[in-house]
Formats: C-alpha cells, structure tokens, sequence
C-alpha cells in the first residue's frame, strides 16, 4: 500500500506536458463562432425535446438557442455544424474517481462525453494542483473538484492518503486545514467512531463545505443523514436498515468497510413499505447517493482483470494496472459481488422512487473500471434496475451539478452557460445507452468530431501499449 500511494503522489506531481502538446486543443481557436443547425435538445430538467434548434457558441458560451432560421448567424469565423437528426445533451458528469492517471484519463473522459467528476480521494496539496490545471486547460481533461485527503479514524484505512481523526477536536481541526488548503468537499471514511464523524460533519457544514463519502460503520445512514452527510458514497449503509427490518443483529464497528453488504442478499425478504418509509426519511434530509454499481459488476471479474484479460484493458496504462495489482493483487475474487449486483440495483430502483437524489459515479481506480466508458455502463445498470432514461441522464447531468453548486453554467442546455455538450446519435429519453453513440463533444469551445474522438481513444492505447504488467 505505501509503494502505491507513493506511486499515486508522484503521479499527482505530473503536469503532462506531452499530452498538452499531443492533444494541441485540436488548433481551433476559442474565439471562433460555432453554430449547430437543425438539433434537437434535450431538456433535462423536463424529459422533453426541443426540436430543430439552432446553438450559437462563441467562446465557450452558449450564446443564443433559437428556432432553425430565426437566428442571426454571424458570417465571419464562423464553424457550422450540421445538426439534423442529432440529440444535443450537456457534458456527463462523473461524481466518484480518483483521477490517479491525468495521462490517459483526460483522453478517455473526453473521447466519451464526460466533462467533469468530482475526486474523491488523494494527498490534498497535489489533488488542488491537479483541479487547478484541469481547470485552466494547463492539463487536457475534465474540470473537476476534489476532496483531497480522506478524513479517517486513528489508524486509517488507507494512511497514506488519510488525516487519522481520534477524537471530535481531531476531526474539527482536520476539517478547518483542509478548508485552508483549498479543498471543494470533505470526505468522511469508513474508520470514523461516531462522535468523531458528528463533529466533523458539524464543523464542515458550518464552514459551509459539504461532509461527503462513506457513510461510517459506526452509524447508522439514517443519523448520518440527519447529522448532515450531503452524499454518501457507495450503497454502504442501506445493509444495516435490511439488516434490521429482518430482526438481524447490527454491527456497529470501526475499522471496517462494507460489513453490511451480506445483508444486500436477503433484500427480498424485507417488507418493501417499511423499507421505503426509511428511505423517505432520509430523503427528507436532502442526502444524495453516489451508487458506483460498476465497481460490483467488475468485482466479480478480478482474476481476468488482473490477467489482462478482460475487455477495455487495452486503455488501461500500465500505471493503473500496476495499482491494480499492488492494491487488489493479493485479494481473492469477489464471487459475491455477481450475486450482490442485481440486489443493489433494486435498492437503487427504490433509493430513486423514494426520492432520493442519485448521482452517477464510477469509483474510477477500481479493477476493470475505465475512464468516461464506465459512466456509460453505470447508467446501463441502472437502466436495467428499472429507472427510467431521463432520470438516469439527470443524474448525470443536472442533479450532480445542483450539488456541486455548479447549475448556474453547468448541467443543462441553456443560453447563457458554459458549451459543455455532446452531441448524440440517437435519442437517449428512449435508451440511455444512446448516451454511448456520440457523434461530438464540445469541450473549452472546441468541438470534437468523431474523428477527433476516435484518435484521443487511439492515443490512449498507444500510450497504454497491449504488454500485461508483471505483478
């Protein structure tokens, strides 16, 4: 675990200069006016679709949205796009990766229409320096925000990219060090004694900066709901309200992680009313969830993975995979987790129908999880759990940039906001895998054609080689 994470803050110290000059912002200018004719946008925040629309771009704002010839299309420097028969939505948002390798993950982020994510987890100072030059274009990639280092119990789980918090002072002060450092959110773990998490969430919501992560085994969701935790992380907590609806004994412990997933397995035997009347309550506090589903359909392919032999791993660069082995290697294959997935996808159904707030994420790090791609295979899951495509494009797009309180520039379609689109094939109210089939992104006001695309992807691999990596 040392050698990774030392691996994981040197990696952080990159600035990636070949990319920049290999990707050359494709030699557009910023200043050229981009008109796209004849689009249908979808509107998230309705589920509906405004039909034959002309976008104005200038920069990298959306100017005007109008009626096909109703807009006054400037003449001079200016890129038309022919946008019949195309679906225009805003840029997908990913809100859980650890963004480890700026190297491939900008490219592949780009290349499939994810143009922010939130990182959850890495040494602070580097993980600021990393979204500021993501944010300035210093770094080709997504914008982001970051958590920085992970606020732990004593001893932490991961140590070296964790404050350790003992005791409720602790926990305030790690709190207010990170608020100076300049850090988006605060991240709670799994090893927080409960006195120790409630002073942190307190002492973050006071400072104004959300308390977000795991939810701690030594609490129960529902009070780290009411004390203040904005997101929780994974379907981490929802074990223990199964657990006991069904009359179990619940282990509240620290030092641990996911020790009510067993509980995921008996989830059809639990009284749905009572089970929703929970879920209600914690949507009553404004708590969103971060499911990563992902991770559990991979997690049960671990052998392949870490035997190259598994799909995508072609653009996983040897960094990541050496990570992989260095983190996972040792761990035997998680045979529950084919059996855990379709029971957390009913939750998910439900954590949706109640109400509460969902967000796509991937945990970008894990085995077999692939920048940009596995948003696409996040939303699968979901769609085959039940919820609708709309719903799941929202929680894509316009519910994580509410939270981040980034809406008024992000996560819709509308004058006014910053170009972040993709411009799609097919209709994705009617499949959310046709947020797959993407024709072009515009990203810092340059647009992206499939060509574009295909190449980021072809230098990908290039920069990955096909060799497996030793253990």
């Amino acid at each position: 675990m040392k050698k990774y994470m030392l691996v994981l803050a040197l990696l952080f110290l990159s600035t990636i200069v070949l990319l920049v000059a290999a990707v050359s912002q494709q030699e557009q200018s910023s200043q050229t006016t981009l008109v796209i004719n004849g689009i249908t946008i979808v509107d998230v925040e309705r589920g509906t679709l405004q039909v034959n629309r002309t976008v104005i771009v200038a920069g990298d704002k959306i100017q005007r949205i109008s009626k096909q010839g109703n807009a006054d299309v400037p003449t001079s420097s200016t890129r038309i796009i022919d946008g019949r028969g195309l679906f225009l939505v805003p840029g997908l948002i990913d809100a859980h990766v650890h963004y480890s390798d700026p190297a491939t993950f900008g490219l592949m982020m780009i290349a499939h229409g994810v143009l922010f994510v939130r990182d959850m987890g890495g040494p602070t100072k580097e993980s600021v320096a990393l979204r500021d030059k993501l944010k300035t274009g210093e770094i080709f990639g997504p914008e982001m925000i970051t958590t920085g280092s992970i606020l732990d119990g004593d001893p932490p789980i991961l140590p070296q990219i964790s404050i350790p918090c003992g005791t409720p002072e602790a926990g305030r002060e790690a709190v207010r060090k990170q608020v100076a450092a300049g850090v988006d959110e605060i991240k709670v773990y799994s090893g927080l004694k409960k006195d120790v998490f409630l002073a942190i969430a307190e002492e973050a919501n006071k400072l104004g900066v959300k308390p977000v992560g795991h939810t701690p085994e030594s609490i129960y969701i529902e009070e780290a709901a009411n004390a203040g935790l904005r997101s929780s992380e994974h379907p981490f907590g929802f074990g223990k309200i199964i657990a006991k609806l069904l009359g179990e004994p619940v282990r509240l412990s620290t030092g641990g992680m996911g020790t009510d997933a067993p509980s995921f397995l008996r989830f059809n035997e639990v009284n749905r009313e009572e089970f929703r009347k929970a879920l209600k309550r914690i949507g009553a506090t404004g708590m969103h969830v971060c499911p990563t589903l992902v991770v559990f359909k991979h997690g049960a392919h671990l052998k392949e993975i870490l035997a190259n032999d598994y799909p995508m791993l072609e653009y996983a660069s040897p960094m990541t995979k050496g990570m992989w082995k260095m983190i996972w290697g040792s761990q035997p294959a998680n045979e529950i987790a084919t059996r855990l997935l379709p029971s957390m996808q009913q939750v998910v159904r439900e954590l949706q129908m109640s109400g509460i707030p969902l967000m796509v994420g991937t945990d970008l790090l894990c085995p077999g999880v692939m920048p940009g791609y596995s948003v696409h295979e996040e939303m699968a899951l979901w769609q085959e759990a039940g919820i609708s495509p709309f719903q799941i494009l929202r929680s894509a797009t316009i519910v994580p940039a509410k939270f981040m309180g980034l809406d008024a520039r992000l996560g819709a379609v509308a004058e006014g906001k910053t170009a972040s689109l993709v411009l799609l094939r097919s209709n994705p109210l009617e499949d959310i895998r046709n947020t797959g089939q993407i024709e072009g992104v515009l990203f810092r006001g340059h647009y992206f054609n499939r060509a574009d695309l295909d190449r980021l992807q072809q230098d990908v691999k290039k920069m990955c080689g096909k060799s497996p990596v030793k253990p």
